[in-house]
């Protein structure tokens, strides 16, 4: 059993008899009072989020996952299909597991989590950014520049669409931050 100086980011707890991932946490030390720990939880199950503050010291009991490491391959009827990069062992994925599903294209790099009892994959995330090519977007006027501020539609490879600055031009190789859906920058 751990406590709740044990709380970090991205960790899973056991909380109510369900799953939830710690999307954010807070350690909180009034002048008055005890300290407490404010959270942000996702449920792994229902995809709702809300915010619970447990007492500073409070037991919490922490779920047994494990990260994999997993290629996307392809989608068929069954859902999404991945394969571990080292056991070769394929797994298929419904769309409602997978966080950023809009950027997944073929070859991409995965990590799905799995509940360690019961050997069930409990969600998939892709990396906080991936680099994809901008298929199509109106072109620029004359004079944009960097340091614009100006935004336009890009429609990327895997069909996506997100807000690019105006100096972005077919073709190009962009990278964009998974979890927010916005650009970063251009693709070195």
């Amino acid at each position: 059993m751990a406590t709740t100086a044990d709380i970090k980011n991205g960790l899973t707890i056991i909380f109510n008899n369900e799953l939830y991932k710690i999307v954010e946490f807070l350690h909180v030390k009034p002048g008055k009072g005890g300290a407490f720990v404010r959270t942000k939880l996702k449920g792994i199950t229902n995809g709702k989020t809300f915010d619970y503050t447990f007492q500073s010291g409070a037991k919490i009991d922490i779920a047994r996952v494990e990260r994999r490491p997993f290629s996307y391959l392809y989608k068929d009827d069954s859902g999404f299909v991945f394969m571990h990069n080292e056991t070769y062992e394929q797994v298929s994925i419904q769309k409602e597991l997978i966080e950023g599903v809009e950027f997944l294209k073929e070859s991409q790099y995965v990590e799905i989590v799995f509940d360690a009892d019961s050997e069930t994959p409990l969600f998939c995330e892709l990396p906080n950014s991936v680099v994809l090519e901008v298929t199509y977007t109106e072109p620029g006027l004359k004079g944009d520049t960097a340091s614009s501020t100006t935004l336009k539609p890009a429609t990327l490879e895997t069909g996506v669409e997100i807000k690019v600055p105006l100096f972005i031009k077919i073709g190009e190789k962009i990278k964009v931050d998974t979890r927010d859906k916005t650009y970063i920058e251009r693709a070195k």
